[in-house]
């Protein structure tokens, strides 16, 4: 899928083919701060559900209602970065996303809560909006390192969201998570809107066309099913690993706290290196190669997690190397499927973009819920077999790409 004149043009509109390392910075800050909001709501479920009333059967849906909104956010609003101008829709998801922050803090029952959590999730897909928009700014030579370090800006903010929510909301309330994190959106969108440049795309479709060209890319582009496939894998084993966890830290083999639960959660940060990493060695030509580096690490990962479950201190250790070593796998793979999807047609990024994330996240959310069943049905040692096989069958099907 070459690029197009009309894709060269857009390309144009920016004020030149280059990115600073501060406006990188900018771009993965906004990242980091607007996925935040995704994750906050995971480790506050009980004190939410206690306060506003939840039944036990509904709290989960505290979490279920934001992802939801972010795969609609991902189909339906993403692909409007190839349509419409790409600052005003950053800021207008942002805008949005401290209007629904204030709601869920100040929710007096369920149903305005999860009506907050849902737009919460739609709006939170500004992140998916940056990163093709940094893309476009930065040179072909360079996109992958571009692409990786905004990258480990979301990463990051996945990752620290859940024990920031934890400690913030044991030194005050759960309501002080979300009126922060507005307060925090509002201030970024005053600082995006002073330095992002404006990019109009010159795409000519209506919304209609552009969400029915959708089906098109999907059924015949190659390279991104293989590469949402590899990813979806991924994250399957990245979300079971992270959603069973903590049942098995809390468990009587760990003991852990809430608090201790969160640190380990900490750890899972420091595979955010793995992301400029990443886009160093793509932009290198050595795709394949890290493509198989990440996987084979993610399964080695995952059978040293299997081995971690005895409770001692040791196995604690070995588990936190687990953690750090699966998620330096995922995002090497993820990076390395962005600037392979965004190498192939400037004027379709945000809808391949789309397409690609929502194809993994649905992965992530099949891995969690396996892992839930897994774990509530077999303990950690069904749990982290299946795991296992995520990263496995991913890269089965590459090797079959790499026998072409």
């Amino acid at each position: 899928m070459p690029a197009t004149a009309a894709a060269r043009r857009e390309s144009a509109s920016l004020p030149e083919k280059t990115i600073s390392p501060l406006m990188t910075f900018m771009f993965a800050a906004a990242c980091g701060l607007v996925a935040a909001n995704l994750y906050y709501g995971q480790p506050l479920a009980g004190p939410i559900s206690q306060a506003l009333g939840f039944t036990p059967a509904a709290t989960g849906l505290i979490v279920t209602l934001t992802q939801i909104g972010y795969g609609l956010g991902l189909l339906l609003i993403v692909p409007l970065g190839d349509l419409v101008e790409n600052r005003r829709l950053v800021l207008t998801l942002i805008g949005l996303s401290a209007v629904a922050l204030i709601g869920a803090a100040f929710a007096w029952s369920p149903s305005l809560f999860l009506l907050a959590s849902l737009c919460i999730g739609i709006a939170s897909v500004a992140v998916q909006v940056l990163v093709p928009f940094a893309a476009h700014m930065a040179p072909d030579a360079s996109r992958g390192a571009v692409v990786g370090n905004v990258m480990s800006g979301l990463l990051c903010g996945i990752m620290l969201a859940r024990p920031a929510a934890s400690f913030l909301s044991e030194l005050s309330s759960w309501h002080a998570v979300y009126i922060l994190s507005a307060g925090v959106m509002i201030g970024l969108a005053v600082i995006l809107r002073a330095v992002l440049p404006t990019r109009v795309p010159h795409t000519k479709l209506h919304y209609g066309q552009l969400l029915s060209s959708m089906g098109h890319l999907a059924l015949r582009t190659p390279v991104l099913q293989r590469r949402a496939l590899y990813q979806a894998c991924m994250f399957g084993a990245f979300s079971l690993f992270w959603t069973t966890t903590p049942l098995l830290l809390a468990s009587p083999a760990f003991g852990l706290t809430q608090n201790g639960i969160a640190l380990f959660a900490l750890a899972g940060a420091a595979g955010a290196v793995a992301s400029p990493i990443a886009g160093r060695v793509a932009d290198r030509g050595w795709t394949k190669l890290a493509t198989t580096f990440a996987m084979v690490l993610a399964i080695l990962a995952l059978v040293i997690a299997h081995a971690s479950g005895s409770g001692s201190l040791l196995a604690l250790a070995t588990l936190t190397l687990s953690g750090i070593l699966l998620d330096f796998g995922v995002q090497t793979n993820l990076v390395l499927g962005q600037r392979a999807i965004f190498a192939l047609s400037a004027e379709h990024r945000s809808r391949l973009n789309g397409l690609y994330m929502a194809t993994f996240f649905a992965g992530g959310a099949l891995g969690s819920a396996i892992g839930g069943w897994a774990y509530a049905t077999g303990g950690w040692n069904l749990a982290s077999w299946i795991g296992v096989g995520f990263p496995v069958v991913a890269l089965l099907v590459f090797l079959t790409e790499r026998q072409k």
